[in-house]
């Protein structure tokens, strides 16, 4: 009799569910178990927002039940497993990461929770209301529920809401600020949104300068004495014995920067002035000069916590400071009875003027090609005492062929050398006012990169490239990056005779490496909601947009010459735009369900057939399709010749992709994954003669999916990723048998940072 290894998995999962349900054995004598509540609201009147009510009035219920999955219990389960005299190691572990106490009849208070609904309805203006709870037992299940009958009278509405009248100037400024009050009449009485009033009143003064005032020295006072019916009136007044600086505004009378501050030193330095500031540095660290745009408060304002904080996220944002602290020192002996005095000192702690980084990835693919890379990085900071920052990035790669096949001997080395040169400030012909970007100042950055990529036994290819543009942030979320100038120059060097047959059976890619000069400009815009790491939906959004050889055509277009050059180089031609979205579905404390949508399309154009080689798409890779070598998908269903495939990228320019991971924790700093993928590249035009590579209504049918899963190690946002994936469909196989779940040929991706 054969048994297949999958049937007794099976059978085992099914016997651990039953026994899962069954925890009625473990509960001791005396005890039932405790499975919930649920409370019924009734009233004799309409109640708006009911839904909402009920929400809050369950929230308090407690303590909770223990969690159950289609009926089953394992959390608990696994709890009396691991209390036995020998648990054995599977339900320690089990019970470490699922496991729950057991919650019981006996530590359910009914008449503590009836005095907690009552106190919730009361703050909602539903006085004098009727809880009553029953407790429901089944001795035979030995479980226990509790049920809530709640009846609510009709609530007090309000009528009028009133500040009482008084000669200070505060209360002429709370007066103005209630024209934004929230609070309306015909309302219901509720106490929680007094106390955001409060709170709303309290910002308003404080940006009106009120440095010492807090929301604690509000009152409201309600009076039903004037209605018959449930009706009140609301009063807002300060409450008696008040401090006088509490109820007077604050004006800055003095800055004082300290641009190299060290905790622990004598900061009475030398002083400068400029621009209404006093800058105290020992020697000069930041020019005065490069540092006031960022410096919103200035001498004579009212204080305001908005300015300070804007204040404090623009010296943030300029890469040279890793604390900022703004505080402020009352001048009494300057201070009157209708306005105090503030003096503001901004201290700033540099970061390291000069770092190193290095980081070492190793890859293994499937068709034998293995082999290190090194990323070499140095950082200068402060570079020309204008908060500069001068980041150098160096990359070597080598790979080899370490198996048989016809690829044997085959070996690749990639170096990349780029420097960035940032300016915390726009370099552009038009002075911009510093309050004009309200969120933050943009950045310039200039880029110069340079790249050589060794194919053994094919080719090899340089390219040098430029780039001038800015980078800023809108706002917390969004980030905006614009180059004007995006100048590329690719030169395709020594090949071999294999490559050069490879070029000529496929005019597609030969067209690629003969386009040289690249010549453009480049958008793009993102939207980050991933900052927000406790909230349970989370988005994700960059789009780009490349579009290159418009002006070059212009200058030294219309010539006789097909295609036509510029400085005797042939130039590109296109339009490409592309959109990444991601959401994430956070599911507990340190799990969530990730998901990705990416779609890109280049067009060329004019002087272009096809897309440059350096701009074209391709998929499979640790960061795409993860079951398939990098740049080996595609494009659409062509079929590499050779048993290992041809030792070139596969490439095209349109590019869709879909991917979806789990994400979970197993240990501290150790989390797994589950993910499947989907995506391919596909070509459009009549250049190419890469059979099924041409984008056609059937792109469905030709996507190359795959799962697997993965482990990474997470070290404060430091993330090294191992994934191991399997093709469930090859759209590069005959059609019939694309589908075959390929397990005994798994690819193994490793990488830093997580994929999506």
């Amino acid at each position: 009799m054969k048994i297949h290894f999958k049937n007794i998995i099976s059978i085992c999962l099914m016997s651990l569910l039953f026994q899962a349900c069954n925890v009625k054995k473990f509960i001791p004598e005396g005890e039932l178990l405790y499975t919930g509540a649920e409370i019924t609201l009734e009233s004799d009147t309409i109640i708006k927002n009911k839904s909402s009510l009920k929400a809050e009035l369950e929230s308090v219920l407690s303590p909770e039940p223990n969690s159950s999955f289609l009926g089953m219990q394992p959390g608990l389960y696994f709890y009396y497993k691991a209390q036995r005299e020998k648990p054995g190691f599977i339900n320690k572990f089990l019970n470490k990461k699922i496991g729950e106490e057991p919650v019981y009849a006996s530590d359910v208070e009914p008449v503590r929770t009836e005095d907690l609904i009552k106190n919730r309805l009361q703050n909602r203006g539903f006085f004098y209301s009727s809880i009553v709870s029953t407790t429901n037992k089944n001795e035979e299940k030995k479980e226990m529920q509790v049920a809530y009958a709640v009846e609510v009278p009709t609530p007090y509405l309000l009528e009028k809401y009133k500040l009482d009248s008084d000669s200070l100037q505060i209360y002429k400024e709370i007066s103005t600020s209630l024209k934004n009050s929230p609070i309306e009449k015909g309302m219901r009485f509720d106490l929680s949104a007094m106390k955001l009033e409060r709170e709303r009143i309290d910002r308003e003064l404080k940006a009106r300068g009120y440095y010492n005032f807090n929301s604690g020295f509000l009152i409201f006072e309600a009076d039903t004495n004037q209605y018959a019916q449930k009706k009140f009136d609301l009063f807002l007044r300060l409450k008696k014995d008040v401090p006088t600086q509490s109820i007077i505004p604050y004006k800055i009378k003095s800055v004082n920067v300290y641009p190299k501050y060290e905790v622990g030193t004598d900061s009475s330095t030398a002083k400068t002035r400029y621009a209404e500031k006093n800058f105290f540095q020992k020697e000069l660290f930041f020019k005065p000069k490069h540092l006031d745009p960022y410096l919103l408060i200035e001498e004579g304002q009212l204080y305001d916590p908005e300015t300070s904080r804007n204040t404090a996220r623009r010296l943030g944002n300029i890469g040279a400071y890793k604390f900022v602290n703004i505080n402020y020192r009352e001048i009494d002996s300057l201070s009157t009875d209708s306005l105090g005095v503030l003096e503001t000192n901004i201290y700033l702690s540099p970061l390291n003027k000069r770092s190193l980084r290095a980081e070492v990835r190793a890859v293994t693919k499937s068709n034998g090609f293995t082999g290190p890379s090194l990323a070499l990085g140095y950082t200068n900071r402060n570079l020309f005492k204008g908060g500069e920052v001068l980041n150098i990035t160096g990359d070597f790669g080598y790979e080899f062929q370490v198996g048989g096949g016809t690829q044997a001997g085959l070996n690749s080395i990639q170096i990349g050398l780029e420097g960035d040169l940032i300016f915390p400030r726009m370099l552009f012909p038009i002075k911009f006012d510093k309050n004009y970007f309200s969120y933050s100042i943009p950045k310039t950055k200039a880029s110069l990169g340079f790249d050589y990529l060794n194919r053994s036994q094919l080719f090899r290819l340089g390219s040098v490239s430029a780039r001038f543009g800015y980078i800023w942030n809108a706002n917390r979320y969004v980030t905006h990056e614009f180059n004007p100038v995006s100048v590329n120059y690719v030169n395709l060097g020594k090949t071999s005779e294999e490559f050069e047959k490879i070029l000529e059976d496929n005019p597609f890619l030969q067209n690629s490496f003969n386009q040289e000069f690249i010549a453009g400009l480049t958008y793009s815009f993102t939207y980050n909601g991933h900052i927000d790491e406790n909230k349970r939906h989370q988005f994700f959004l960059n789009s780009t947009l490349d579009i290159a050889g418009n002006l070059v055509d212009a200058i030294s277009g219309h010539s006789e010459e097909d295609p036509q050059t510029f400085l005797g180089l042939k130039y590109a031609q296109y339009a490409k735009a592309d959109i990444d979205f991601r959401y994430h579905l956070k599911t507990g404390r340190d799990s969530k369900i990730a998901s990705r949508l990416f779609a890109g399309y280049g067009l060329p154009y004019g002087n272009s057939d096809v897309l440059p080689f350096t701009k074209q798409y391709f998929a499979g890779g640790p960061y795409s399709v993860r079951a398939f070598n990098t740049r080996s998908l595609g494009p659409g269903t062509y079929t590499p010749p050779g048993e290992d495939g041809a030792f070139f990228d596969q490439a095209g320019n349109i590019r869709l992709e879909a991917n979806l991971e789990y994400r979970f924790p197993l240990f501290p700093y150790l989390y797994g994954a589950v993910f499947a993928d989907a995506g391919n590249v596909w070509y459009t035009g009549e250049n190419s003669t890469l059979e099924g590579g041409k984008f056609s209504k059937d792109f469905m049918n030709e996507l190359g999916i795959g799962t697997g899963f993965g482990l990474r190690v997470d070290i404060q946002s430091f993330v090294i990723r191992v994934d191991l994936a399997a093709p469930l469909h090859d759209p590069s196989l005959k059609e019939g048998e694309r589908w075959e779940f390929d397990y005994a040929n798994p690819v193994l991706n490793f990488a830093i940072g997580y994929p999506f």
